[in-house]
């Protein structure tokens, strides 16, 4: 399968189990893996055939202002169903990376979902 790759997006969210933690937003590096079959848009050289990657790095840049996570799981599965649902790629890898663990460069979880919408195309 093809893939769009996005990697190590920064954002800013509130996220982490203690009240303190979430009192402001933190930089976490977000990355996104897209499984969508580029054979149109190659064949038409049309951005309108295959995702806009601009469009999601916008989007998981915003995501979340209005509220927070207490667990980056919570948020990696959160912006995999907005992925899916808005973009409707066939499948979306979300990678978070926090720096809270003074001893480690980062922390991170990795989930993968597949598009099992039967409107996907």
């Amino acid at each position: 399968m093809d893939q769009i790759i996005i990697h190590e997006l920064e954002v800013f969210i509130r996220v982490g189990v203690p009240e303190a933690e979430r009192a402001k937003p933190q930089r976490l590096l977000v990355s996104v893996e897209l499984g969508h079959d580029f054979t149109a848009a190659a064949r038409n050289d049309r951005l309108q055939e295959t995702i806009d990657y601009q469009a999601v790095a916008a989007r998981l840049a915003g995501f979340g202002r209005r509220r927070s996570w207490k667990l980056i799981e919570t948020l990696a599965v959160d912006m995999a169903e907005m992925v899916l649902r808005e973009f409707k790629p066939k499948r979306v890898s979300i990678e978070i990376k926090k720096f809270i663990l003074p001893e480690t460069r980062h922390v991170a979880v990795r989930v993968t979902r597949p598009n099992v919408s039967k409107s996907q195309s």
